[in-house]
């Protein structure tokens, strides 16, 4: 993908998905208290993938959750998006297609995409996942050329729709190429000390390192304490700055 050109240059907002000023109840007291704590949101697009299986097996050695944004180009591993499902990890919306010039050239036109991978998903799991992830993020710019000031629409019409979008406040950094170095990938997706981190990965035949990075990353974090989730309607929404 192109994610890779919106990586660094934005401004990240968390937005919360619900916000409990004042507790008052047992059960509000409880989300507040969820809210601090140290968790990591690994989040794989593009998939599913022959490494899709690999990743299944790692998340699982470590105890560890993980959200899948999917597409629709690769099918022929579709069962993956089930077993990822039965695993209690979460599945997302990515687009069907992923093609910059097809899903960006009109709401309309990213709206039959969206409505596209989701009746994929339902019928692999069951229901239309309502978390997604724009190609390229939020604040992409490549939209520009095929329509202007349709990420500002599209971030305020999948909201009203009832979705909810999600960013990312770490990079892995492997959509800058295919098989970027190892160490580097370990790197770049340890780099944070937030309490809530987001990490962009990304699940193709082409990452082959970033399946042998999450080892690593994944120890990294549990020895400081944090546990790794899927999204979920409680989870920090990182939401980056909209430049079109």
């Amino acid at each position: 993908t192109t994610e890779s050109q919106t990586e660094s240059a934005t401004e990240t907002t968390t937005v919360p998905q619900n916000e409990h000023t004042n507790p008052k109840n047992a059960k509000e007291a409880e989300a507040l208290e969820a809210s601090s704590e140290n968790r990591v949101y690994l989040t794989f697009d593009d998939g599913p993938s022959q490494n899709t299986q690999r990743v299944l097996d790692i998340l699982d050695r470590y105890h560890a959750k993980a959200t899948f944004f999917v597409t629709g180009n690769g099918q022929k591993y579709n069962y993956l998006i089930q077993e990822a499902h039965k695993r209690g990890n979460t599945i997302a919306l990515h687009t069907y297609c992923h093609d910059y010039r097809t899903v960006y050239a009109s709401t309309d036109a990213y709206f039959n995409d969206l409505n596209k991978v989701g009746d994929m998903v339902k019928g692999l799991i069951g229901f239309t996942p309502r978390y997604i992830r724009f190609p390229g993020g939020s604040s992409n710019t490549v939209s520009r050329h095929y329509s202007a000031g349709i990420m500002s629409n599209l971030t305020r019409m999948v909201q009203e729709k009832g979705y909810q979008y999600y960013d990312w406040n770490v990079s892995s950094g492997d959509a800058s190429g295919n098989n970027v170095h190892t160490a580097r990938l370990i790197a770049n997706a340890t780099a944070s000390r937030n309490n809530q981190i987001m990490i962009l990965f990304h699940d193709t035949a082409a990452k082959n390192t970033t399946v042998e990075a999450l080892p690593k990353v994944i120890e990294h974090y549990q020895s400081l304490g944090y546990t790794f989730k899927g999204i979920n309607d409680t989870t920090f929404t990182p939401h980056q700055r909209v430049l079109n």
